[in-house]
């Protein structure tokens, strides 16, 4: 059975609050250590969106319009796509 949105919102809450920390929580779908939070802003605003997703299942949220936290990963929105770093996986989107 696949994790519920409001699952993949509170497992989003934990990492956001956890920045700049390791992520060592499970992922709500799969139940594996391999969540991942990236940010895509400009790093002058600390305003963006995020990406955060299971590296084992790559499912995961997009989040759009977020406070950047000190400290977290982040692409340069300024940057052409294929430049960014890290790069984000093509990982499936959990629907409302």
């Amino acid at each position: 059975m696949m994790a519920t949105y409001d699952q993949w919102l509170d497992a989003y809450s934990a990492a956001y609050d956890a920045t700049p920390g390791p992520l060592v929580l499970a992922c709500p779908n799969c139940g594996h250590a391999r969540l991942n939070l990236v940010f895509t802003g400009d790093p002058d605003r600390m305003i963006g969106y995020a990406h955060f997703w299971c590296g084992y299942c790559l499912q995961g949220l997009g989040v759009s319009r977020t406070d950047i936290p000190a400290g977290a990963t982040l692409q340069d929105s300024r940057l052409p796509r294929d430049e960014r770093r890290p790069q984000v996986p093509d990982y499936q989107l959990v629907q409302p």
